[in-house]
């Protein structure tokens, strides 16, 4: 090629001029062929890729060949270019032309790792979009090949530079494997972490951890090869080696979204003074508010009038001894049966308890727990559910001539 530009040269400016200028007009000349191949491939080769992906009804070629995969094909191909004509096409020096041949190779190399990145980010992308993988930790794999591509890439770029076989480098290496560890050592526990997590499906996108050590309770944002990005409730974002994720144990309630069923354990403390026997008088007027009915009546729980309209079915015998605790507890559970976003087994669902229970007696009283699974698992509307619950108890346990037991105050003793 310089031949021929010097000949052009010489035509036009004389054999002097030619002589000191054909070198300089040879790397223009290459420079400007690798720079209207570029250009040819950005103006005319993307938007025709782009058209035939578009009418395709296949989305994955969208997804792969995009525009930055596209573009950094594009720069591969003036490397490729630079790499053939540059160094035959000139009449250097030895040294001059292995400098050059090694700066080509580089090039080459860079624009080759350059376009495998982009091509796994879009790959990564990809697969996010499908519903089968979305939860999981692609980013950990893409990052960790990525490291390894790029770890390679440095190893044969030295290699071109040194004039050594990358193998000799690699072996060389090895004795420094102890300064490496330490080098990398977040990097190393964070792979070997991210993978586990990853494997035993322990960690997502989108989960909803809490982490007590690391002060994490929210929403997981990122999963990445040294890092886990948590946003927290207060919108505060924590982050959190994986490490520290695998060694130290988290909670993790996807499962409980996943399953459309959140459990409700919480209880309410009864003053044990007031549990007692009921007189018939008392049951009667139970029986007229609608808390109770005789054995076998039909009619059921109406939880939207408090009224002599909420017949409670319940087995009474007109000499039986009933203890007000029991009725409650027997009038909470049918409440919670018939509540409509309280799940439990046998509407559906399988192994989900529902119960009223007491707890061990404690100096402030008796703990009454209610123990059930509710369809609500968003935060606000399961706290909302919770809240209309035992308002509801709250209301009603006085009607069962029960009370809640609560500390006294100094009112309490300035009143005596």
């Amino acid at each position: 090629m310089e031949k021929k530009i010097f000949a052009w040269l010489e035509i036009l400016f004389g054999h002097e001029a030619a002589l000191h200028w054909s070198v300089w007009a040879t790397v223009i000349a290459i420079a400007l062929i690798a720079t209207l191949s570029y250009v040819i491939f950005i103006r005319i080769l993307i938007p025709v890729v782009n058209y035939i992906t578009e009418k395709t009804e296949n989305k994955w070629d969208d997804d792969l060949l995009n525009d930055r995969v596209l573009k950094a094909f594009s720069q591969l191909i003036p490397a490729i270019i630079v790499a053939v004509l540059l160094p035959g096409s000139l009449n250097l020096g030895a040294a001059v032309y292995a400098w050059t041949v090694k700066l080509t190779k580089i090039y080459i190399l860079w624009a080759a790792i350059r376009l495998i990145i982009v091509f796994l980010h879009g790959l990564q992308n990809a697969l996010d979009k499908r519903d089968l993988l979305q939860r999981h930790n692609l980013e950990i794999v893409r990052q960790t090949v990525v490291l390894f591509v790029a770890l390679i890439g440095i190893i044969v770029g030295v290699g071109i530079l040194i004039n050594r076989d990358p193998l000799a480098i690699l072996t060389g290496l090895g004795a420094s494997a102890a300064v490496l560890m330490l080098v990398f050592r977040d990097t190393i526990l964070g792979f070997v972490a991210g993978m586990q997590l990853t494997v035993n499906k322990m960690l997502g996108r989108g989960d909803w951890i809490v982490a007590p050590k690391a002060g994490a309770n929210g929403e997981v944002l990122e999963v990445k090869l040294t890092t886990v990005k948590v946003r927290n409730w207060d919108n505060s974002i924590v982050t959190i080696p994986p490490y520290t994720l695998f060694t130290d144990s988290f909670q993790n309630f996807q499962n409980m979204r996943d399953s459309g069923a959140r459990r409700v354990s919480r209880s309410v403390l009864i003053d044990q003074t007031t549990i007692r026997f009921l007189d018939s008088e008392e049951i009667e007027q139970l029986r007229t508010e609608g808390l109770l009915v005789e054995e076998n009546d039909p009619t059921e729980l109406n939880l939207s009038k408090p009224t002599e309209e909420n017949n409670l079915p319940m087995e009474i015998k007109r000499d039986e001894r009933i203890v007000n605790l029991g009725l409650l507890r027997r009038y909470i559970e049918h409440y919670l049966e018939h509540y409509p976003e309280v799940i439990h087994s046998g509407n559906g669902w399988e192994d989900l308890i529902l119960m009223a229970r007491q707890l061990q007696p404690t100096a402030q009283g008796v703990p009454l727990e209610l123990y059930f699974f509710t369809s609500r698992t968003s935060w606000k509307p399961f706290e909302h559910l919770q809240a209309e619950i035992f308002d509801h108890l709250y209301a009603v346990i006085p009607r069962f001539h029960l009370s809640v037991y609560q500390a006294p105050s100094s009112n309490d003793f300035s009143n005596n």
